[in-house]
């Protein structure tokens, strides 16, 4: 079996690279010229391909004799929010595209969303997966039109959609801020340690995506993956802190008008630098929302995948190869 694997020197999808890999499973990882590979390399069945999902050629390239796809690529923070559509929905339209005119009978093609679709929970209870859309930023709103362009595809080619909550474990640079404001003793709380939320794990959320290739369930199904324990931010933090084996010694509540301040600052620095930064207005609709949590009970019954791994024992895992990394 022949898979595309896009987004494959990121985050989640080195992780989905390096288990296809281990199955010994032929990967076709489409990568950008300048993209970071490291942890790409020494994959003996994972083979590097130039191409961008705004390079129809490359795509078409690519696409030619694979069985499955699975399509991890995605913008997470842009300069600004056209940029969010022009990779996450036109990007995903044209790899679509490519799809169907090279690879007709592909077996699957999975498309990792992202919770942001579906928005917050009011009351810290999960959504349905049948809820009404309700993204609160620009990048939610534009994964809901990736969405959107996979179904409407749905009686041409297999889709499945995966949508992950917060994903975290080694080689993640997103949680990585809240490790080192723990090593460091000093934590800024931008958001109630009440809030529920839930998590997973990167390599279950790759062994996840890696089984909706496989799983036969109705085109255009979209499924949560989470680690079936709900936390709180609180929660998180004390995992974080019993895996470095330390205390936050002071937890600073940071009020709403200075991350606005820090917002502002911090887009004035992105575009002074030319650079895309995470912390935006935009952004704080997300960090300042009550719950952010699902339910993945549907997923283990429909795609045979089961989450392994605990928040408290992923942060253990996590925080250990940071230090054998250097981040820490």
């Amino acid at each position: 079996m022949r898979i595309l694997l896009t987004g494959a020197s990121g985050f989640l999808g080195s992780h989905i690279a390096e288990q296809l890999d281990q199955q010994g499973t032929d990967v076709r990882a489409l990568v950008r010229p300048t993209s970071d590979t490291r942890f790409l390399e020494g994959l003996s069945h994972v083979t590097l391909v130039s191409g961008a999902l705004s390079d129809k050629d490359s795509l078409l390239a690519a696409t030619e004799g694979v069985d499955g796809i699975i399509h991890a690529a995605g913008l997470v923070k842009a300069r600004r929010p056209a940029d969010f559509h022009r990779t996450n929905e036109q990007g995903t339209a044209n790899l679509l595209d490519a799809a169907k005119q090279n690879a007709p009978g592909i077996e699957r093609f999975v498309l990792v969303s992202s919770l942001t679709v579906m928005g917050p929970s009011e009351d810290g209870r999960p959504l349905p997966a049948d809820a009404p859309p309700n993204p609160v930023t620009h990048y939610g709103r534009s994964k809901l039109a990736a969405e959107r362009a996979a179904r409407a595809e749905a009686g041409s080619l297999p889709i499945t959609i995966i949508r992950p909550p917060m994903i975290y474990g080694p080689r993640d640079r997103e949680i990585l801020p809240f490790f080192k404001s723990v090593q460091l003793g000093v934590l800024p709380l931008t958001g109630s340690p009440n809030s529920a939320l839930s998590a997973i794990y990167v390599a279950d959320c790759a062994a996840a995506c890696i089984k909706a290739l496989e799983a036969n369930v109705p085109s255009g199904s979209a499924y949560f993956v989470e680690d079936g324990g709900l936390e709180t931010l609180g929660g998180l933090i004390t995992h974080i802190e019993n895996a470095l084996g330390r205390r936050a010694w002071l937890r600073v509540p940071v009020p709403r008008f200075l991350m606005y301040g820090a917002a502002l600052g911090s887009e004035f620095y992105g575009r002074v630098m030319g650079r895309a930064v995470m912390l935006t207005r935009d952004k704080l609709n997300e960090l300042l929302a009550p719950h952010w949590v699902c339910d993945s009970a549907e997923t283990q019954a429909a795609l045979g995948w089961k989450p392994r791994v605990s928040f408290a024992e992923g942060t253990r895992i996590t925080g250990a190869w940071y230090r054998r990394a250097g981040w820490l």
